[in-house]
């Protein structure tokens, strides 16, 4: 039987019903996004990484910042960032005064990725909640919040 399937069934304890609908709501919406980012060749994680960069407003951050900063906190924040490196999307910056001391900064190339990409992913993004109203929208993301206490 299908997730979907057992989802309409009544015999689901409430707890798992929720959490069920929660997680394939995810990957639902992970799938999409994700489809958005493959023309770029970019990942969830990295398109992550990019846009805390880019709220750092030309600061820098470090790797534990971009860490804490992080959806998934399972990702290797040292790997996202050795690949966006890699693309040019994002560069290192060693501190003069402490060599020990990284961060991180995003280029003007990845700048100018999300400006292209950013589009792509609110059309997704809009597109998974046309059928709700600004009222439901504001329920569930105030019951999700509950959840998350």
């Amino acid at each position: 039987m299908k997730i979907e399937d057992q989802l309409k069934t009544k015999n689901l304890p409430p707890a798992r019903k929720l959490s069920l609908s929660i997680l394939v709501t995810a990957n639902l919406i992970d799938e999409q996004v994700a489809a958005a980012l493959k023309p770029f060749d970019i990942s969830i994680q990295q398109f992550n990484v990019l846009r805390i960069l880019r709220g750092q407003k030309g600061k820098p951050a470090n790797l534990s910042t971009i860490q804490e900063r992080m959806v998934s906190k399972m990702s290797n924040t040292t790997r996202l960032v050795d690949k966006l490196i890699a693309k040019e999307l994002t560069q290192r910056i060693v501190c003069e005064a402490n060599r020990r001391k990284v961060e991180i900064s995003i280029t003007e190339k990845g700048l100018k990725l999300l400006k292209e990409i950013d589009p792509k992913v609110d059309a997704v993004e809009q597109q998974m909640i046309e059928d709700l109203n600004y009222e439901e929208i504001e329920l569930i993301t105030n019951c999700l919040n509950k959840i998350r206490k």
